[in-house]
Order: C-alpha cells, then structure tokens, then sequence
C-alpha cells in the first residue's frame, strides 16, 4: 500500500465490480419482496456492510491529496449528511428487491441463520465497524505473519476465502471505478484540479493495477485473519465452502456490487457538496 491513493481504498476490498448490473442477474426469475430483502440484509449482517460505508468518508480528503481539516468544522456534518446510513439502506433495497431471486435469498439466507452463520455474522459485523482500519491491518498481517512461520493450515483456508469472495478477480476494477467517479466528480466540482482527462486517468489507473492487486488481496487477508481469529479452522473450513458453492457466489457477487455501487454514488455526491467547504490543491 504504498500509492497515497491506495491506502484510503484498501479498506473496500471485500467487494465485485458493479458490471455485474449487465449480467442476467438483472433479471431474475422471480425477485424477492422488499420485507424478504429487509429480513435477508438483517441475518447475513449486509445491513452492517452497509453501514461501514460510512467510515471510508473519512478517506475521501486524503484520496483528493488533501486534509479533512482544510474543510474546516462543517466536514464531519457534511460526511454524515451524505453517508446517511438509512439512505444507504434504502438504495441496497431499492436495487436488491429487483436483482435478488428467491433461490439465492433463500441459499444464503439458510447458512447465515445457522449457529455457524450467526456467529460469523456477529464477528464481521464487528470488524467491519472498526473505526481505525490501520491497526486492524496491523493486526491480521501479524496473525499471517504467524500462520506462515507456522505453517499452519489455515493459510490456505483464508487464501480461498480471499478467492470466493472475489472469483473473477474483480475487485481492482471496482475500487478503480469508485476512484475514478470520485476523481471525476471532484475536478468536475472545481475541488481540485485534475491533471489528467478521463482517458489519461483511466491510463494511469491500468499502470497502478498490478501493485493495486496485490495489496488488495494481502488487505483481504489480513482482515480475513483479523475477522476469524476466534473460530477454529473446521470452523473457518465449513465457511469457505458455503462460499464456494454456486447460488453463494451469486450472492456475493450481487451484494458486493451493491455495495461498490453505493460507495461510488456516495462519493459521487460528497464530491460536489467538498466546494463550499475549502480550497482544493493540483493533482
């Protein structure tokens, strides 16, 4: 995570590109009700995901190049305006009641009701609204760090969870694409100016990808790590296969995307409201 850009990003690395909107899911054979969807965002803990959102505002001054304090005491007011968690629950069920079939609901909706489940859900809602992303990093990369010197088997279980949640490698394309609306809208908003058009963004963000890659996948590790450290790797084993299963990664797939689009549209939104607050500097 050496990139200044970078960093802010990583803590959004459990999520798809949104292009999963073009896919079939679109379109699904019967779609869940709204009090289904309520219920379903409630048992997986998607309603806290949600929630976290939030929190990466904070990362939006330091993505510009700036400071949360060059915008002085209306900042914090301001994030929380935009990053209205009700809001951001709304717009997931405005998306999900016409995305989200009856089967897939129902598939992942019956593991996060287990014993098992419930007890996964309580330990990542926990992660995920740990404020100071960094020293929960700091943490999961020591439990790696252990696990290699060991040369423990749970390694490789966190390896495939790093892979089943993001099976067609697409997470680098997404946090790109939230970087790249949230750039856009900023120089569009005359809160910084923007040295490069869209096709020279674009361009840089294709050279900074590899590097991207791979920090993203050892951030996913580490909050994986960090995440799970209290179950046992039977435990953590049983999890990484209802992840691998088809009608979960279909899952996955949509509610990551959700919430990549979600994050996106929020940035989007801050960006044009940052005018009033500050000065801006060159990128």
């Amino acid at each position: 995570m050496t990139h200044s850009l970078l960093k802010p990003l990583a803590s959004l690395c459990a999520a798809l590109f949104i292009g999963v909107f073009a896919s079939g899911l679109l379109s699904p054979a019967r779609a869940a009700d709204r009090a289904e969807v309520t219920a379903f965002l409630e048992v997986t803990g998607f309603d806290v995901a949600l929630d976290s959102i939030a929190l990466s505002a904070e990362s939006a001054p330091e993505m510009l190049g700036l400071e949360a304090g060059d915008f002085g005491q209306e900042w914090t007011r301001l994030a929380a305006r935009v990053f209205d968690t009700d809001r951001m629950r709304a717009l997931a069920l405005d998306i999900l009641v016409e995305t989200l079939d009856d089967a897939a609901l129902d598939h992942a909706a019956a593991f996060y009701a287990s014993d098992l489940g419930q007890r996964l859900v309580a330990a990542e809602n926990a992660a995920h609204m740990v404020e100071d992303d960094e020293t929960k990093q700091i943490a999961g990369q020591r439990i790696i760090a252990d696990l290699v010197q060991d040369g423990a088997d749970r390694l490789a279980l966190l390896q495939r969870m790093t892979k089943a949640v993001d099976a067609a490698d697409t997470g680098v394309k997404a946090i790109q694409q939230i970087q790249f609306r949230f750039l856009m809208a900023a120089s569009a908003a005359g809160v910084i100016d923007l040295q490069l058009d869209a096709d020279g963004l674009r361009a840089w963000q294709q050279e900074q990808a590899p590097g991207m890659r791979m920090a993203l996948r050892a951030s996913s590790m580490a909050s994986s790590a960090y995440a799970y450290q209290d179950f046992s790797d039977e435990e953590v084993r049983s999890y990484v296969r209802a992840l691998e299963t088809p009608l979960m990664q279909e899952v996955y797939e949509l509610l990551n995307a959700v919430q990549y689009e979600i994050t996106a549209n929020r940035f989007e939104a801050l960006a044009y409201q940052m005018k009033g607050l500050g000065q801006g500097e060159d990128i």
